[in-house]
């Protein structure tokens, strides 16, 4: 029952997809004007193209490598930083304007403001770790306070171990709270770090990709990159939820 109910649902999202494919090449069709829309036959045509040149792996592997950098650096600072203000209070509290700056601050700001600073080939790094930091910090807290304190307390009765007391109530509890900031801070990291990129411009990268785009008014460019970017963050949400999902399989089964 609960596999046809799975399948069903793919199914939906499948269709679901076809028609948008369908109306945007009607649409596509209908303006006959590619600089302003391009079908998604032709996407698909430019992207076979751009797979055949070395650039494009290139400017894959240097977006990736540094928005993962920026989203391990946060992921683990995050959590780090949520589980010590959880148990001291003064850190919290002298954490939360950093933390309500950044989430309530334009990317577009910190983006220029770190172009003062830095080279802008580490851009994409600093502010895929800005803007991951304070959803990892904020859910690794709540989770943190969430934790059931009859449990604690009967950890303390019984005189468990720290480490057991992490390991068996701390980490299954911060379970839903650590996989829905990993869920949604993949897609914030791609989205800042290739934002960033845009308006850095670094040499071999997604970003300078997409502004040459813009530039020479390459719709067909613009949109190949899009889909490559949206697909590359599908992926990389999918990795890193499966490996969250065996890190506490692994956990559990020693």
């Amino acid at each position: 029952m609960k596999t046809s109910i799975i399948n069903s649902k793919q199914i939906e999202k499948v269709c679901a997809i076809v028609i948008a494919l369908i109306v945007w090449h009607i649409a596509a069709v209908a303006l006959g004007q590619e600089i302003l829309l391009v079908s998604p036959i032709r996407v698909i045509q430019q992207l076979s193209v751009l797979c055949t040149e070395m650039s494009f792996w290139q400017s894959i592997l240097f977006t990736l490598s540094r928005i993962v950098a920026g989203f391990l650096s946060a992921l683990i600072m995050g959590t780090i930083l949520g589980v010590i203000a959880a148990r001291v209070h003064i850190l919290e509290v002298l954490l939360w304007p950093y933390m309500a700056v950044i989430k309530a601050s334009p990317v577009a700001s910190f983006i220029i403001l770190c172009l003062i600073w830095t080279s802008s080939d580490n851009l994409s790094v600093i502010i895929s770790f800005l803007i991951v930091l304070p959803v990892v910090y904020t859910n690794i807290l709540q989770g943190m306070k969430a934790t059931d304190k009859k449990m604690l307390e009967m950890a303390s009765v019984y005189r468990l171990s720290t480490w057991k007391t992490i390991k068996y109530i701390y980490i299954p509890a911060l379970k839903p709270y650590f996989s829905a900031a990993c869920s949604i801070a993949v897609g914030m990291s791609w989205k800042s770090g290739t934002a960033a990129e845009v308006i850095g411009i670094p040499g071999g990268s997604i970003g300078e990709k997409l502004y040459k785009a813009k530039v020479y008014l390459s719709s067909a460019d613009l949109l190949a990159w899009t889909l490559v970017i949206i697909v590359i963050s599908v992926i990389c949400e999918k990795l890193v939820i499966l490996l969250v999902r065996k890190f506490y399989e692994a956990l559990f089964k020693s």
